[in-house]
């Protein structure tokens, strides 16, 4: 008998496969000046956070389909604010790099976003230092310049581009944990779309006027509607698709398919793009790359797995103690107490995604969320 559960959950992560791999190879497509030729990274990007923000208004103002949380202004101000400046910076520099390096040597680069998210959360005081995983944050650098070495096609503007939109990335994913998840908001995807993307559109706008607008006025920019339509549908898809995968599998399962997505779209930027020619030296710094980020991924499941006690439960003790001391001195006590308490044992497994930064989880590791690796926009 057909398993119906299993087979939605391996669909789920076909569909995440497709959609990540689809969207990085048409912004590339779009963006490069050897195809169909709109080299205005920002515009694009722009174009992705009006429509992502439209959507999630009309779902939640006309549609009613969720009901948005209770944003204050302080909230909105401390927290959707910063995190929106560099969630736009990253998507920013990375859809540049595209104009310069190949799809293949990218997500080749993109092996060293544990590194950078690793060190944020340090500095930040989010994580601590330690020997193992300093080790292996070390076997994926050296990794990540020996595939660099590799490169046939090596740009340093497009590497420059795009390590900076990783470690804006990595701060991001930092800021999210330490602003958002302390103050206990949460924001599932259409709610992250409906704060987040109007915000970081406005970001964007800055940069947009001083250094693409006076392009399009001089330049004959090609704009066609079905192209941006169907590119940003794409991007607004692949938010919704990894939200299903992370309802439906475990922290595991996304790690293989990431890697798994990663290997295909290599392969297959090669064959669409001819131009992104690997060599034997780029799969080799490639593959030790990976391998530290496996024993990285290791680490952390085997941390995760450990049992420690949270401190919600403690919490919980202690209110139930407090409540009994109460009721024994004939004091009355409230029906219920609201605790809403971190775990100290998920301080760095909620993370946003970097292909869709907007969707939020509390089962992805810092290397979790890299294996969903790429950009929405």
């Amino acid at each position: 008998m057909i398993n119906r559960p299993l087979v939605l959950t391996y669909l789920y992560l076909l569909i995440y496969i497709l959609l990540s791999s689809g969207v990085i190879l048409y912004n590339k497509w779009v963006l490069s000046p050897k195809y169909f030729n709109f080299p205005l990274p920002i515009t694009l990007t722009m174009i992705h956070m009006g429509f992502s923000g439209v959507v999630a208004f009309l779902l939640i103002r006309v549609f009613k389909v969720v009901t948005p949380v209770k944003m204050t202004f302080e909230i909105y101000a401390t927290c959707v604010i910063p995190i929106s400046a560099f969630f736009a910076s990253s998507l920013w520099f990375g859809n540049t790099a595209y104009l310069y390096i190949s799809v293949a040597f990218i997500q080749m680069l993109k092996a060293l976003m544990p590194v950078a998210t690793y060190t944020m959360a340090v500095v930040c005081g989010t994580d601590k230092s330690r020997c193992d995983v300093f080790l292996n944050m070390m076997l994926v650098s050296v990794g990540v310049v020996i595939s660099s070495y590799g490169e046939i096609h090596f740009n340093v503007v497009g590497t420059l581009y795009q390590v900076t939109g990783i470690f804006a990335e990595a701060l991001r994913l930092v800021l999210t944990q330490v602003l958002l998840q302390k103050k206990g908001l949460t924001l599932n995807p259409i709610t992250s779309l409906y704060y987040i993307a109007p915000c970081s559109f406005l970001f964007l706008f800055v940069p947009w006027y001083f250094l693409e607008k006076p392009v399009m006025e001089v330049s004959q920019i090609k704009f066609n509607f079905w192209i941006f339509f169907t590119n940003a549908l794409c991007a607004l898809a692949l938010n919704f698709s990894i939200f299903l995968v992370i309802g439906r599998t475990g922290a595991v399962t996304i790690r293989v398919a990431g890697v798994l997505k990663d290997w295909i779209l290599i392969a297959l930027s090669t064959v669409i793009f001819p131009e992104s020619a690997i060599t034997t030296l780029n799969i080799t710094g490639y593959a030790i790359a990976l391998c530290g980020v496996v024993m990285y991924n290791y680490l952390k499941i085997k941390e995760a797995r450990s049992p420690q006690p949270s401190l919600e439960s403690t919490s919980e003790r202690s209110a139930q103690d407090w409540k009994l001391e109460k009721k024994s001195s004939d004091i009355r006590v409230p029906d219920s107490i609201n605790l809403h308490e971190q775990n100290n044992g998920n301080s760095s497994t909620s993370e946003y995604d970097e292909e869709a930064p907007l969707i939020s989880t509390s089962r992805l590791s810092h290397i979790g969320r890299t294996q969903l690796s790429g950009h929405a926009s």
